[in-house]
């Protein structure tokens, strides 16, 4: 069973990140490439919660959603070392544009 939880653990991990976005990305690359492996090619979830616009992540701050794309969250990788500062912007304004905010 451990050993099974493990390869789910690395399964995810590799799904959810794919390398490093291009300086020249829009948000809406950044988050092709990076999220919606995970969080749906439409933000309505998979793997990963619903970023949609009824989903939990709308009422969030930019903050929370920039700390949590950052540090990673529960068995969400952390992608610190695949976005830089105006990388993560450009993600999460795409992600708020998505939601209609």
């Amino acid at each position: 069973m451990r050993r099974l939880t493990a390869l789910g653990v690395i399964l995810i991990t590799t799904a959810c990140s794919v390398g490093r976005p291009s300086s020249d990305a829009t948000g809406a690359e950044i988050y092709s490439q990076l999220c919606a492996n995970c969080h749906g090619a439409d933000l309505s979830g998979g793997v990963g919660p619903d970023l949609g616009p009824e989903s939990s992540a709308a009422s969030e701050s930019d903050e929370f959603l920039e700390f949590s794309i950052i540090n990673g969250r529960g068995r969400m990788p952390s992608f610190s070392s695949s976005l830089d500062d105006q990388q993560l912007e450009l993600l999460v304004g795409y992600i708020r544009e998505v939601q209609g905010q």
